[in-house]
């Protein structure tokens, strides 16, 4: 091969790999612009909740580093912030918005029907309980009332080994499906365990004022009872502060929220980060559905309980996770979604 051959043909090499860098950087390009973009907007409880929105960013922020997306939060101060929120996302060119909490049911439903060509999902809220019922929202829900029956259960039978009083309490924040599904389920849980269990549970109309929910807290450690769940966000807080400043359990909710000291016999789990994900992944991969919920419980792997205190005998331990798996098994059905 002469010297202008061997030349032409390096010239021949250089090019085509030139046109390959080019193409895969435009495909780079392409494919960064054709991302998912994602909104979430939170309820009035904010990101440092230590539970229910947190769970929702965390789905997020899983989806950013898992799928690609691209994602942004909007919190929320007040409830007359979220139509403006919900607009945000949409005017922004959000693909998917998530409105974080049953609280934002009205104003997602607003947005979601002036907007019809875009994509919403809304946390704790049936599809079909919107107003209006756009078809282009997807509900995430969860069956709470298994995790609250495990809570109520396994609470009742750590009494019983302490030879303590069978009297329990839960503290909402507000009277809505989701912490009434909680609470329903605390108690049937609670009763399986031994009838002769006494639940009291009150509001603190609140889901961020910590002292609210200590002041009832309170009281009801005041009317004798040796266990508190706290079903009320970030205002619950105040409730597991209750519960440690007597010397009492104290239940978490939503994420496991055994982190927050030695008081903390287990949390009710809600895998909001799941339902997050799913959503998302669904969307990015061209499978939204709207018009339709997705709901997780325990079979599901969305809801149960979390960490157990070591300080509950390994045999209690092991029977509340034989109930949880009665639940899963569908052995365990029926239970309450409503307060007496």
């Amino acid at each position: 091969m002469s010297n202008r051959t061997r030349v032409a043909a390096l010239l021949a090499v250089a090019a085509v790999a030139a046109v390959s860098v080019l193409a895969g950087t435009a495909l780079a390009k392409t494919s960064r612009a054709q991302a998912t973009s994602v909104c979430l907007v939170t309820d009035i409880g904010g990101l440092n909740d230590k539970s229910f929105n947190h769970l929702a960013y965390v789905g997020l922020q899983t989806a950013q580093s898992k799928l690609g997306v691209q994602g942004r939060v909007i919190e929320s101060h007040s409830g007359s912030d979220y139509i403006p929120n919900l607009l945000s996302c949409v005017q922004g060119g959000a693909d998917l918005t998530i409105g974080v909490g049953f609280l934002m049911a009205d104003s997602v439903n607003t947005i979601a029907t002036k907007f019809p060509n875009s994509k919403f999902a809304i946390i704790d809220q049936s599809y079909s309980g919107l107003a209006s019922k756009p078809a282009n929202v997807r509900g995430i829900l969860f069956r709470e009332q298994e995790s609250g029956y495990l809570a109520g259960w396994l609470a009742v039978k750590e009494l019983m080994s302490q030879k303590r009083k069978l009297v329990l309490g839960a503290v909402g924040g507000v009277k809505i499906p989701p912490v009434d599904h909680y609470i329903a389920g605390y108690i049937a849980g609670a009763k399986a365990a031994n009838p002769s269990a006494k639940v009291l549970y009150g509001y603190s109309q609140d889901f961020v004022d910590q002292a609210k929910c200590k002041e009832v807290a309170l009281q009801q450690i005041a009317q004798g009872s040796q266990v508190e769940f706290q079903v009320a966000g970030g205002c619950g807080l105040g409730v597991l502060d209750a519960a440690k400043e007597k010397g009492i359990w104290g239940i978490g909710v939503d994420s496991d929220q055994s982190f927050l000291g030695p008081q903390i016999l287990t949390s009710a789990i809600k895998k909001v980060n799941q339902g997050v994900y799913e959503t998302i992944e669904r969307t990015q991969a061209g499978k939204y559905r709207g018009n339709w919920n997705l709901v997780l419980g325990v079979r599901q792997g969305g809801s149960g309980i979390g960490k157990i205190s070591s300080k509950v005998p390994q045999a209690i331990q092991a029977k509340v996770l034989a109930v949880q798996a009665q639940i899963k098994a569908g052995k365990i059905t029926n239970i309450p979604t409503t307060v007496p």
